[in-house]
């Protein structure tokens, strides 16, 4: 549920707008900081998006095997895997590679777990899969991963408690945010800006990482409040639309595409 290590903005540029943000939000501080409403965000809107919902995925097509290096959580490192490699189509003429880890056994057993993940990936907002190039999938114990152009999806027990929670979507969308506005908006003035006029977090884990998690904390809220609002608790829109109106106003203003999803909840 983590970014992977990324370089998206140059170190001295992000310590000078960080540096800039922070001082405004002392000036804006009139009134200690609240605590965040939830810990994390992912598990708020289970219904946001469903099973239900249309997909752009539209078929894979096997490949063969070749090596690729692929981040592996239960070693922490970059591997090199004889991988099954697939070309994954979605609408709109767009591929991603999947490539997976051969302890799968065989192409067959690849393939089914890329045509599940790929289908649900298919139901995010395009805005979310623009920068996604491969998807790395490997059998483990281990939270999924968003950034380095790529989603990262270990099958093990996390997977399962996702699935079991119903927020499958929706942690696909947290990571596919790392991966497809982190880069060119987590370092930005304007972003930082509109944390310091908030000056309060959705939830503690955007809290306690603010320059890693807080962007992708928020945009699944702010889908949620502009575009799911008859899927979501009365009470969290409440929360989210009264915490972070100026990050809510932020993404408002990028205008990102939301097929398919704006197609059934304008």
């Amino acid at each position: 549920m983590t970014a992977l290590p990324s370089a998206f903005a140059s170190p001295r540029l992000r310590a000078a707008l960080l540096r800039l943000a922070a001082v405004a939000g002392l000036l804006l501080a009139g009134a200690a900081q609240a605590a965040p409403p939830y810990s994390g965000t992912i598990y708020l809107t289970p219904n946001l998006i469903t099973a239900a919902d249309p997909t752009e995925y539209v078929s894979a097509r096997y490949i063969g095997q070749a090596p690729r290096q692929m981040f592996d959580r239960r070693v922490n490192a970059f591997v090199v895997y004889n991988a099954f490699v697939f070309d994954v189509a979605f609408a709109n003429g767009y591929h991603v590679e999947a490539q997976v880890n051969p302890e799968f056994g065989s192409p067959a057993a690849a393939y089914a777990e890329v045509d599940y993940y790929a289908r649900v990936i298919g139901r995010l907002p395009r805005a979310l899969r623009t920068h996604v190039a491969t998807l790395w999938l490997h059998r483990g114990d281990q939270p999924f991963g968003g950034g380095n152009n790529n989603l990262l999806i270990h099958t093990g027990s996390y997977a399962a408690d996702y699935i079991a929670r119903g927020i499958l979507e929706e942690t696909l969308a947290h990571e596919a945010t790392h991966t497809s506005i982190d880069p060119n908006h987590a370092a930005t003035f304007g972003w930082l800006m509109a944390q310091a006029w908030d000056r309060e977090y959705l939830s503690t884990y955007a809290r306690d990482n603010p320059t890693r998690e807080d962007l992708a904390e928020t945009f699944l809220m702010w889908l949620a409040v502009r575009h799911g609002m008859a899927r979501i608790p009365p009470d969290v829109a409440y929360n989210v639309l009264t915490t972070v109106p100026n990050r809510l106003a932020y993404f408002d203003q990028l205008r990102p595409d939301l097929a398919p999803y704006v197609y059934t909840h304008p």
